[in-house]
């Protein structure tokens, strides 16, 4: 989700759900070794919990940036090995680590003993041509040997060759049936399953085979989708009742931004589709596009709100 789930998105997504993990963008090793780390590291309070997301190989560099990300108060160090893009080939991480299973043991070690953060693996159920389940039961239980507990499984193939990344989110088939076995097969370890879930009953549907299941583009691309989680999985209220107040919170965060002189648009392109499927969404997503390209005060986000209200009065 790079570019996608940035702070502004998470802080956000935290007005729908207070219980649910969020995630980070990935982030390379040499991206905080190197670059700006506090900039890569930085997260507002209310995001919590909260996952950081790494890409990488080297295990020492790996288990200096969880000890970057540990003691930044991130709950949890994820390491990626499913992104399946050229870029992310190139410097030997992602979904091609999962053909070097002791390499990624080795780092989960290294991982783990720089951090109390929960050290988690995200991977897909395959690479290439590589035979499916027995392929995937290997990488697990080579890198559950080296202590990693909790693993997050796009039940899809990654084809590292011939394929876009978003062709690899949407042409190999999804077999989740590859993931419920996992869990059969390593009853003690925490599976959770991603890829093509859209709905909270679905949610529900695999919560009965599996621990926990991860969503991506569905509650960005509709965001009320994450309103109700906090009710259904965790048995806990809802934070908002309505899209307005979700919308409402932000301008607080709105008021911050236009002071720093930042265009409004870095947080208003993650409220576009809070309102799809509504009558005056369309109208909604135009005025945010149209003017946020340059800072706004949270007047932004009223004049947006009264393009919904004049076409559907009660939301």
């Amino acid at each position: 989700m790079m570019d996608w789930t940035t702070s502004y998105c998470r802080q956000f997504h935290r007005q729908l759900t207070r219980h649910a993990r969020l995630y980070t963008e990935m982030v390379t090793t040499g991206a905080l070794l190197h670059g700006d780390a506090p900039r890569f590291l930085e997260y507002a309070a209310s995001e919590q919990p909260l996952a950081l997301q790494l890409g990488g190989s080297e295990p020492d560099d790996l288990a200096r940036t969880a000890e970057m990300g540990g003691r930044a108060g991130y709950v949890e160090i994820n390491l990626n090995c499913g992104c399946p893009s050229d870029r992310v080939q190139e410097g030997r991480f992602g979904a091609c680590l999962m053909r070097e299973p002791e390499r990624v043991a080795q780092g989960v070690a290294a991982m783990r003993g720089a951090t109390d953060a929960v050290i988690t693996v995200k991977h897909r159920v395959g690479v290439d041509d590589a035979e499916d389940y027995p392929f995937m039961r290997h990488f697990v239980e080579t890198v559950a040997a080296a202590g990693c507990e909790v693993f997050i499984v796009h039940a899809r193939k990654a084809w590292l060759q011939g394929l876009s990344p978003k062709e690899n989110r949407e042409v190999p088939p999804l077999t989740y049936e590859h993931v419920y076995r996992l869990k059969q097969d390593f009853p003690s370890l925490t599976i959770v399953i991603n890829g093509g879930i859209a709905t909270l009953e679905e949610c529900s549907a695999h919560l009965a085979h599996v621990d926990g299941v991860m969503l991506g583009r569905a509650p960005y691309e509709r965001p009320w989708l994450l309103a109700d989680v906090d009710r259904r999985l965790f048995e806990r209220p809802n934070p908002v009742a309505t899209r307005d107040q979700a919308l409402l919170a932000m301008a607080p965060l709105m008021e911050a931004m236009a002071r720093r002189g930042e265009s409004a648009n870095r947080l208003t392109r993650h409220l576009l589709g809070l309102y799809r499927g509504q009558s005056g969404g369309k109208a909604f997503r135009r005025h945010l596009s149209e003017h946020g390209n340059r800072p706004q005060s949270s007047a932004l986000l009223r004049e947006a709100l009264a393009q919904v209200q004049a076409q559907h009065p009660r939301v």
